[in-house]
C-alpha cells in the first residue's frame, strides 16, 4: 500500500507531502507548548510568590522587569491568550493546506486518468465499460484526494499525541501509564472490529455505486428502447436498489465512525473523574492535585479527539482503499504513443499478407488481406454482417494498430511513429455521427484549430449553408446528439466534419444505411462531388451506394476478393 500511495503522486506532490508532514510536526511541538504552558499557569495563580521564589519564574519576572507578582501572572495570562489565538489560526491554515492538497491531488488524478483513457489504444478502450470509467474519474478520483486527506491528518495527529504522550510522561508517568492500559484495550478493541466493518462497507459501496453509474448510463444510452418496452420502471427500481445500498453503505460508515469518539471520551473522561472521586474517598486534599488534574483534563481535551482522528483518518483510509486499487490501475494503463513522422500519399495505399484479431489467444477476424487502394480511386468493401468490413476501416483509418502483415502508405510502412500524420490525412463518415449540444461550427470544427474560411468551405461543400441562413448561422444549435437537426441534416454536418480537414482519404463506414433511399441518394452523389480528386472508401450494404465506385471488394471468410473492377474499361475508353 505505501507503494501504491507513492506510485500515483507526480514529484511534486510527494514533495508536498513531505512538506506537510514537516509542518505537521512543527505544529504538534506548538500543540503541546499550549496544553503544558497551563499546568505552570495554574500553579502561579494559586500561589503568586513562586513568581519570585521559583527560579524559572524569577528569571522572567527579574528579566522583563515586572513591578508585582500580580502583574506578572495577568501578562503571563495574556500571553497565553494570545499564543492559543496564534495557535488557532496556524491549525486553520494547516487545514486550509491539506485541503488543498487532496483537492490538488483528486484535479491531477483525474486529468491523468483521463488522458490515460484518451490515449488507450482503440481496440483495448472497446473492451472497457465506459460507466466504469466516468465512475473512476468524477468519485474515485475524489474519493482518492479524500484518502491523502486523512493521511495527512492521521500522519499529523499520530504527531500531536506522541508529543503529548511524552509531556504526560514526563509529568507523572505511573498515572499515564494507568490511562494508557485502559485507553490501549479500547483503541485495539475498536480497530478489531470497527474498523473492520468499515472496511467491508467500503467495499459495499464500490460495488452499489458501479451499479448505479452503468444504469444511469446504460438507461440514457437506450431512452428509446426503454420506453418503446415501456420498462421505466424496471430501471428506475434497478437504480433505487443501487442507490439504497450505496446510501447505507455510506450511513454505515459515518455511524461507525462515530462509536471512536464516543468510546474514548466516555473512558477518558470517566478515568479523570474516578481519580477526583479516589482523592475525596481518601481524604486527600483535592486542592492540592487540581494543577495535575487541570493538566490531565486539558490534554485529554486535546488527546482523546486527536486519537479519535487518528482512527476516523485510519478507518477512511480502510474505507477508500479500494479505491485506491482502481485508481492505480488506470494510473498505469498502457498508452498509445504515436508519432507524426514524415508520410506522404501521393501513389497508393498497400495491404499486403494482413491479419487481425482483437486480443491475444482470440480468433483472427481477418486473414491475409491482400488490397491496394490507388491515390483518387474510388473502392467499396462489401459483404455480410460481422464479415469484419468495419475492421478493415478502422485498420486503414488507423485505429487498430496491432496487426500482422504490411500497411504501406506510397512504400512506406505505417507504424506508430507515423501514426499520426496518416490520421491527418483522412476525413471519417461513420454510421452514426455524434453531435455535442453546441452549434454547427463547434461541431464540425470538433476541437481543431478554428479556421472560418475552412469552416465556411467545408459547410458549402456538404451543402449546408441554405439552411444555415435559415437559421442563426455558423452559431444554429443542434441540440444534444443532433436532436434540432433531421436525418440527413446530421448527415451533412458528418460531412462538413470530415472535409474541415481537407483530407486525402475520406471512409464512408455505411454513412447513409440509417437513411432513406432518396435521401441516401441525394447525399452520395453529392459525396462523390465533394470527393473528386481525393480517395474514397466507402463500407454499404445497398448497391445502389456504391455504383460510381471503381472497384468493390468483399469480404468474406475472414479474407477478401475483387468482385467488380470498373478501372480496365475506363482505361480502354480513355484510349
Amino acid at each position: 500500500m505505501y507503494k501504491t500511495i507513492l506510485a500515483i503522486l507526480t514529484p511534486a506532490q510527494k514533495k508536498g507531502l513531505v512538506s506537510l508532514v514537516v509542518v505537521s510536526i512543527v505544529i504538534s511541538c506548538i500543540e503541546t507548548v499550549g496544553i503544558s504552558a497551563i499546568l505552570p499557569f495554574i500553579t502561579l495563580a494559586n500561589d503568586f510568590n513562586l513568581a519570585q521564589s521559583n527560579e524559572y519564574y524569577a528569571y522572567a519576572y527579574n528579566l522583563l522587569g515586572f513591578g508585582s507578582e500580580k502583574e506578572f501572572v495577568v501578562i503571563f495570562g495574556l500571553a497565553l491568550v494570545s499564543f492559543y489565538l496564534v495557535r488557532g489560526l496556524i491549525n486553520l491554515g494547516y487545514i486550509y493546506l491539506i485541503q488543498n492538497y487532496a483537492q490538488g491531488v483528486f484535479h491531477s488524478l483525474s486529468t491523468k486518468l483521463f488522458s490515460n483513457y484518451m490515449h488507450i489504444k482503440y481496440q483495448d478502450m472497446l473492451k472497457r465499460n465506459t460507466s466504469d470509467l466516468t465512475k473512476n474519474l468524477v468519485s474515485e478520483a475524489q474519493y482518492a484526494g479524500g484518502y491523502y486527506y486523512s493521511l495527512l491528518l492521521f500522519i499529523s495527529e499520530i504527531f500531536v499525541a506522541s508529543f503529548l504522550y511524552a509531556t504526560l510522561l514526563f509529568v507523572d508517568y505511573k498515572i499515564t501509564l494507568a490511562i494508557t492500559l485502559f485507553l490501549g484495550c479500547m483503541v485495539l478493541f475498536l480497530v478489531k472490529t470497527v474498523s473492520a466493518m468499515i472496511k467491508k462497507e467500503g467495499l459495499k459501496r464500490n460495488e452499489y455505486q458501479h451499479v448505479f453509474y452503468r444504469i444511469i448510463n446504460e438507461s440514457f444510452g437506450n431512452l428509446k428502447f426503454i420506453k418503446l418496452l415501456s420498462s421505466e420502471e424496471q430501471s428506475i427500481k434497478g437504480l433505487d436498489d443501487a442507490g439504497k445500498g450505496f446510501a447505507r453503505a455510506m450511513v454505515m460508515n459515518a455511524t461507525y465512525n462515530t462509536v471512536p469518539r464516543l468510546s474514548l471520551e466516555c473512558i477518558g473522561f470517566s478515568l479523570l473523574i474516578a481519580a477526583i472521586v479516589c482523592a475525596i474517598h481518601y481524604n486527600m486534599q483535592v486542592q492540592q492535585i487540581i494543577p495535575i488534574l487541570s493538566l490531565y483534563a486539558l490534554a485529554m481535551y486535546r488527546l482523546l479527539p486527536s486519537v479519535n482522528r487518528m482512527l476516523s483518518s485510519f478507518n477512511n483510509m480502510l474505507y477508500y482503499n479500494k479505491t485506491l486499487e482502481l485508481i492505480h490501475a488506470d494510473y498505469q494503463i498502457d498508452t498509445h504513443k504515436l508519432g507524426s513522422g514524415p508520410l506522404e500519399f501521393e501513389k497508393e495505399i498497400s495491404l499486403r499478407k494482413l491479419g487481425f484479431k482483437y486480443g491475444e489467444g482470440e480468433e483472427e477476424v481477418l486473414t491475409n488481406i491482400e488490397l491496394t487502394i490507388p491515390k483518387g480511386e474510388k473502392t467499396a468493401l462489401i459483404g455480410e454482417s460481422g464479415a469484419g468490413k468495419s475492421t478493415l476501416a478502422d485498420i486503414i483509418i488507423g485505429m487498430y494498430t496491432s496487426f500482422s502483415g504490411e500497411f504501406k502508405v506510397d512504400g512506406t510502412t505505417l507504424t506508430e511513429k507515423n501514426m499520426l500524420s496518416w490520421r491527418k490525412k483522412i476525413g471519417y463518415i461513420p454510421q452514426s455521427i455524434y453531435l455535442f449540444d453546441s452549434t454547427v461550427a463547434e461541431n464540425v470544427v470538433f476541437g481543431r484549430e478554428y479556421n472560418e474560411i475552412a469552416l465556411k468551405d467545408a459547410l458549402d461543400k456538404a451543402e449546408l449553408t441554405p439552411f444555415l441562413e435559415k437559421n442563426q448561422g455558423l452559431e444554429t444549435p443542434v441540440g444534444e446528439d443532433g436532436s434540432h437537426l433531421s436525418g440527413g441534416q446530421k448527415q451533412r454536418i458528418a460531412i462538413a466534419r470530415a472535409l474541415y480537414g481537407n483530407p486525402d482519404l475520406l471512409v464512408l463506414d455505411e454513412a447513409t444505411s440509417a437513411l432513406d433511399k432518396d435521401t441516401e441518394e441525394r447525399i452520395m452523389q453529392h459525396i462523390f462531388k465533394v470527393s473528386e480528386g481525393r480517395t474514397l472508401l466507402i463500407i454499404a450494404h445497398r448497391l445502389s451506394t456504391i455504383e460510381r465506385c471503381d472497384k468493390v471488394y468483399k469480404i468474406e471468410d475472414r479474407g477478401i476478393s475483387l468482385v467488380e473492377d470498373k478501372t480496365a474499361s475506363k482505361v480502354k475508353r480513355r484510349i
